[in-house]
């Protein structure tokens, strides 16, 4: 049975480059970073090279890259390493309603602790109204944090006029661009941003390792304690081999994704039309029609239990997603569906489709040919 994978915003497999350049800091260079002898200096030297590649592609400077466990670790470093920091100063804080629970979960915490905050609305394709974002401003907001692209529907949100807009009221800007990461450019100069979070294993690099990038001079606390690793930031030996691989990862974006964007958006596009323009199917978009990642396609299919679809198309052979991994096995519907106005029913009926840059045309060609079987016997 042929297989297709299309739930590259669940996980990326790690590309074999990544992976042959991890493999001697398994074993052969195996020392810790923080040792002065030779075994810890090549070590170290290898992480702080692996720094810079990541500061290029981000366009930041290598001592505002903090190497993480991942986005989950990286946002909550980022929100609630602020949070602390300015509490003095105020305690109100700005997100919206279809951000990852790695920040929605860490703003609702911090509640808990004296904080408050405003869930902003957004519209029909997830987006959010700066002018909205600019009247939830209060003289106590310290942070705002919204997402540079939704993990379900792919929504990329103007995060440059936001980050404009917090910058005028004295407020922090954070974006948990962790499904930006190998879709699309992330030049944090040109976004004006003051925080971002990054995880490996969403652009072929391995699970357990992430970015936080902190703008030189932003206000932040440590939030893990411990030894002075990561210049006094981020106590815990430092994820070598995961550090390596996801600077390898970052420079075969730099070289690579522009490329890949356009076969990728092709092949997307592609499904698309297929899925769209079949009567059969009663099918709807959701999710903005162009101001979003390349690779996701988030459809309504009338009258399917999305659970039960998921099943006939891995019958198939063909992986795709319910709602976003992080949600897997929960009854109740994508919040962010519910947020662009889905009704429960609607959002237990819509299925995620997210390429990579291992996808072909072939796989795509299939998925076409099976997928009027696959909603037909999911509505039975």
């Amino acid at each position: 049975m042929k297989k297709v994978y299309l739930d590259y915003n669940a996980t990326t497999p790690t590309d074999r480059r990544v992976l042959e350049i991890m493999l001697p800091y398994f074993s052969e260079k195996f020392g810790n970073p923080s040792s002065v002898h030779a075994f810890g200096r090549e070590t170290r030297e290898a992480v702080e090279n692996a720094r810079k590649v990541v500061a290029q592609c981000l366009n930041a400077d290598p001592e505002e890259i903090f190497f993480t466990s991942g986005g989950t670790e990286s946002d909550n470093f980022a929100i609630r390493g602020v949070a602390y920091r300015l509490k003095d100063k105020g305690k109100h804080i700005i997100t919206s309603p279809i951000e990852h629970s790695a920040v929605l979960k860490t703003v609702y915490d911090l509640a808990d602790f004296g904080f408050e905050f405003t869930v902003l609305p957004v519209d029909q394709y997830g987006l959010v109204d700066p002018d909205e974002f600019r009247k939830a401003i209060r003289r106590d907001t310290i942070v705002a944090s919204i997402m540079f692209a939704n993990n379900e529907i792919g929504t990329i949100q103007p995060i440059k006029e936001l980050a404009e807009i917090a910058h005028e009221h004295g407020v922090v800007f954070h974006t948990d661009a962790v499904q930006g990461g190998g879709k699309a450019k992330l030049d944090v100069q040109e976004l004006g941003i003051d925080l971002l979070s990054l995880s490996g294993h969403k652009f072929y690099a391995p699970k357990g390792v992430g970015i936080l990038y902190i703008k030189k001079g932003t206000p932040i606390n440590k939030i893990q304690t411990g030894g002075s690793h990561e210049r006094n930031m981020r106590a815990g030996t430092e994820n070598v081999p995961g550090i390596v691989g996801i600077g390898e990862a970052c420079r075969l974006i730099m070289e690579e994704l522009d490329e890949q964007n356009v076969r990728i958006k092709n092949l997307r596009d592609k499904l698309q039309e297929a899925i769209l323009s079949n009567e059969a199917l009663k099918a709807k978009l959701n999710g903005h029609p162009t101001k979003r990642v390349v690779n996701t396609l988030n459809v309504l299919f009338e009258g399917i239990d999305a659970g039960d679809a998921v099943l006939e198309f891995d019958k198939k052979g063909i992986g795709v997603s319910a709602a976003s991994a992080c949600k897997a096995g929960s009854r109740t519907p994508s919040h962010v569906l519910m947020a662009i106005g889905r009704t429960p029913e609607e959002a237990y009926s819509s299925i995620r489709f997210s390429l990579g840059k291992y996808t072909t045309e072939d796989e795509i060609d299939y998925v076409i040919s099976v997928i009027e079987d696959v909603i037909s016997a999911s509505r039975k």
